[in-house]
C-alpha cells in the first residue's frame, strides 16, 4: 500500500466496472484522486483543464472510440501520460497493437482483482504489463502501416476517425471548428503518411489493424467515396 498522492482516470461506459476499478484504486493508493469518465470527450476534457494525470486505465469500446483511434490520439495529444488498456477483447493481436500504438500495458477485463492490482504497481513502477503469455514479438505483416499511423498528429487522427464514420469535409470542419480548407489539408496529409491515394483507402488501411474494432460499415464506406 502507497501512501503517495497519485490522480488517475477510469475511462469506461460500464458504472459498475469503473466502480470495481475505482475500489481497487483506493485500496491499493488511499490518497488517490480518481476521476471517472464515461466517453473519450469526458477523457480528453479532464486533460484539457489539468494534465498532471499520473495514470489513464483506458476501456477500447466507449463513446467517442473507434478501434484504438482514442488510444492513438491520447497517445499522440497527451504523449506524456501513461495509459493502460482495460478491455474484454483478449485478442493477442489486439494486445500487440495497443502496445505498439504507446500503451503501458494491457489488462483483459476477465483477470482477478489481485491480477490488475499487480498489473496497476507494475506500470506505476514505470514498467510495462501485458498477460504473461502473449507474445508480443509476433509479426503479421502490418507493422509498417502501425508505424505509418503512429505518425499522425492528434488532430489527423480525429479527422482519420471522422472519415472512418461516413462525415463530409463540411461535417468534420464543423466539428473540429476548423474551415473546409483545413480538413481537406489534414486529409491530404494523411493520404500521405499512409501512402494512400485515396479517403477510402485510408480507412481501409486503419480497419486493417483494427483487430475487428473499427469497421467501415457499407453507408459509411459509400459516403467516403462519394466526397
Amino acid at each position: 500500500m502507497s501512501t503517495t498522492s497519485y490522480r488517475f482516470i477510469i475511462a469506461d461506459d460500464h458504472p459498475l466496472f469503473r466502480g470495481a476499478l475505482r475500489q481497487t484504486l483506493e485500496t491499493q493508493y488511499p490518497d488517490a484522486s480518481i476521476e471517472e469518465a464515461g466517453a473519450l470527450e469526458d477523457v480528453t476534457a479532464s486533460l484539457e483543464k489539468d494534465g498532471d494525470v499520473d495514470l489513464i486505465l483506458l476501456d477500447l469500446s466507449m463513446p467517442g472510440m473507434r478501434g484504438f483511434s482514442g488510444l492513438m490520439y491520447l497517445r499522440a495529444q497527451y504523449s506524456g501520460v501513461p495509459v493502460v488498456v482495460v478491455s474484454a477483447n483478449e485478442d493477442p493481436q489486439a494486445i500487440r497493437r495497443a502496445m505498439e500504438f504507446g500503451a503501458s500495458g494491457f489488462i483483459p477485463k476477465s483477470h482477478g482483482i489481485e491480477v490488475i492490482r499487480e498489473a496497476i504497481s507494475a506500470v506505476m513502477s514505470g514498467n510495462v504489463w501485458t498477460p504473461p503469455d502473449v507474445d508480443l514479438t509476433a509479426d503479421d505483416g502490418s507493422g509498417d502501416l502501425v508505424q505509418r499511423l503512429a505518425t499522425l498528429t492528434p488532430q489527423q487522427v480525429r479527422v482519420l476517425m471522422m472519415l472512418s464514420e461516413g462525415l463530409l469535409n463540411k461535417q468534420i470542419a464543423y466539428e473540429l471548428s476548423v474551415s473546409e480548407a483545413t480538413v481537406k489539408a489534414h486529409v491530404s496529409a494523411i493520404l500521405q503518411k499512409l501512402g494512400v491515394e485515396s479517403r477510402t483507402q485510408a480507412v481501409i488501411a486503419a480497419s486493417k489493424i483494427e483487430a475487428g474494432q473499427w469497421q467501415l460499415g457499407t453507408d459509411e464506406q459509400a459516403a467516403v467515396e462519394a466526397q
